[in-house]
């Protein structure tokens, strides 16, 4: 077996090679186009032929998604190592100083220190799910931004103004306080009525996207979507940040891919003592989350029901709400699955 490790650049993408026992076999830096990709894919097999490849892949999205599909495309096997993982590796190895080369041997040996990293997936439509969410949420900070400088102005112009707090968002809210802007003069309010036209047509935008995820979540994510505390925005995230989820070999691997599966921090007397993972994938941790302090509202649950039995057996509130997501992220996974096998069974033609 040959593992490739890659530190991945804008401009560049450096592969360092590495035997079963990670001794370095190769080196290669190649520009980050798909020729580029194809030089890598033709040097790894030229360099190492009849050999089982795997490449390592720094998971850094923006910078790495189109390394992955090319390689996804060309039948490769791609896992991706998270940079906590590879920052650790290089401080422990024997090697000092930081270099492209340094980076991806670290990327290569990590991979073979966790060799049940999941692998990456070619999943269009998560893929799908992830960009929208991603732009919407964008779109959202943009628009948190300029309410925010829109406030100060208003405050500026007259206090007595100021709309209901987190009110911009309704079209009504924006209305009043365009009006009211219309009528005063100076540079202030010039600025703050540009501003307030900004708000409004994120706003346009940012609806037009919900509507889109929402379809896009009612269509291939139902089950994931019948979940309690699961709306549309929280399936769509789960279904993006997830990635293809065949890719996870259980349940228990989907959850420490979220950070959500619990570890050991005892010693002695503390023995079973554990915590809540601050690693992993933080925007699959926080859907969960979100939709566990929904349940635990929600009486007549499930989650609500186990929150609450956790809590009589001594727990914290902490504590109680850590058991309750390890919990929810084996029926999101079960869900998610769920929702994967019916797509893939819709998709099949018809029998003769």
């Amino acid at each position: 077996m040959v593992v490739v490790g890659a530190d991945v650049h804008k401009r560049t993408h450096t592969f360092v090679a590495v035997d079963e026992v990670g001794r370095q076999a190769g080196q290669r830096t190649v520009e980050a186009t798909t020729a580029g990709h194809a030089q890598a894919l033709r040097w790894a097999r030229e360099r190492f032929p009849g050999q089982d490849l795997t490449w390592a892949v720094e998971d850094c999205r923006h910078l790495s998604a189109r390394l992955e599909r090319d390689l996804l495309s060309a039948g490769q096997k791609v896992v991706r190592v998270p940079p906590k993982m590879m920052a650790e590796q290089r401080r422990v190895a024997r090697t000092r100083g930081k270099s492209d080369p340094i980076d991806a041997l670290a990327v290569a040996r990590a991979f073979l220190r966790e060799p049940s990293l999941p692998v990456a997936s070619h999943d269009e439509i998560s893929r799908e799910a992830k960009l929208l969410v991603d732009r919407r949420e964008a779109l959202v900070g943009t628009r948190t931004r300029t309410i925010n400088s829109l406030l100060w102005r208003v405050h500026e112009l007259d206090p007595a103004h100021a709309p209901k707090e987190r009110s911009l968002d309704k079209a009504k809210h924006q209305q009043t306080l365009r009006a009211w802007l219309l009528t005063v003069r100076g540079i202030v309010a010039e600025l703050a009525l540009d501003e307030l036209d900004d708000v409004i047509a994120l706003t346009v935008r940012i609806k037009e996207l919900q509507r889109r995820i929402g379809a896009l979540a009612r269509r291939h994510a139902p089950s994931l979507l019948a979940m309690p505390g699961c709306g549309e925005l929280s399936a769509a995230k789960l279904l993006g940040e997830s990635a293809g989820v065949t890719r996870f070999k259980s349940e228990a691997a989907f959850a420490r891919h979220a950070g959500i599966a619990p570890i050991p921090v005892w010693s002695g007397s503390t023995a079973g003592r554990v915590r809540m993972t601050r690693s992993g994938n933080r925007q699959l941790n926080a859907a969960i989350h979100r939709i566990a302090i929904t349940q635990a509202r929600m009486p007549g649950t499930l989650g609500r029901a186990y929150y609450e039995k956790k809590l009589a057996e001594g727990k914290s509130k902490t504590e109680a709400l850590r058991c309750l997501k390890r919990r929810l992220a084996r029926v999101a996974f079960h869900h998610l699955t769920t929702d994967h096998h019916n797509r893939h069974h819709a998709a099949l033609p018809a029998a003769a």
